[in-house]
């Protein structure tokens, strides 16, 4: 493997098992939403997220979107816009999809789960191991993830083996663009300031591993329990990061 100095690193089913995100994170939110509006209807920050939500729905509908959930803000008591909200975040999550509205109130409710002590960051332990030893070996780690950065953050800073976010040099989620296009790529190692090829990225996904490669990235898939299988490829893999050429 060619020398690189930048690792570009996915999270669920690369530094985390897929497990953690649609067993704990996922979940958490479901559970917890209509308790969590009903407590903190009033904070500027849910008020925020709340209208993210029905600009979304609004859009959804006007684009003829099966099963879309109208949230309407200008009808209805508290209690049934609240009730309104939380099947639109069901619906959403159950369609497994990747809105920055959702994203955006999924991520705020994290924030409250993590620092209360009720979620905690799962790492796979070659992962963490592998982030110190590129580190100290002069490389520079960064996460693409196609959760939000603050989502990011919080799996890193609140991780069960401690704060990693002095590892992280930084974040990237899909603002920067969708992880299957190879501009993103492009995109992200021109912010970085560093040669494509100058960057070694490793995910579970191989449509993105693909389009990383097409940007001129090394590339390695990750292997791990529970991941989805994959046909045969010319990509190298690793089931245990610290095993990749340093």
């Amino acid at each position: 493997m060619p020398q690189y100095g930048v690792v570009l690193l996915d999270i669920e089913g690369t530094t985390t098992p897929i497990s953690f995100v649609h067993d704990v994170l996922f979940p958490y939110v479901t559970e917890n939403i209509k308790q969590f509006l009903e407590s903190r209807w009033d904070d500027p920050a849910v008020q925020a997220h709340v209208r993210a939500i029905a600009e979304q729905a609004d859009k959804d509908i006007k684009s003829g979107i099966d099963l879309a959930v109208e949230v309407n803000l200008d009808e209805g008591s508290v209690s049934e816009i609240q009730h309104a909200v939380v099947e639109n975040v069901k619906w959403q999550m159950e369609a497994d999809r990747k809105v920055g509205a959702l994203k955006g109130l999924q991520g705020y409710m994290w924030q409250f789960g993590y620092k209360s002590g009720d979620l905690c960051g799962v790492m796979f332990a070659d992962a963490v191991e592998a982030i110190k030893q590129w580190v100290r070996t002069g490389r520079k780690v960064y996460i693409y993830s196609s959760g939000s950065v603050e989502a990011q953050e919080l799996i890193f800073g609140y991780s069960d083996h401690g704060d990693l976010l002095g590892y992280i040099s930084g974040h990237y989620d899909t603002k920067i663009g969708s992880k299957v296009e190879s501009t993103s790529y492009t995109a992200i190692t021109s912010d970085i300031g560093i040669e494509p090829e100058r960057v070694l990225f490793v995910s579970d996904n191989i449509r993105e591993i693909q389009a990383a490669d097409a940007a001129g990235l090394q590339t390695v898939l990750s292997i791990r329990p529970g991941n989805a299988p994959v046909a045969p490829h010319a990509f190298a893999v690793s089931s245990d990061f610290t095993t990749i050429p340093h």
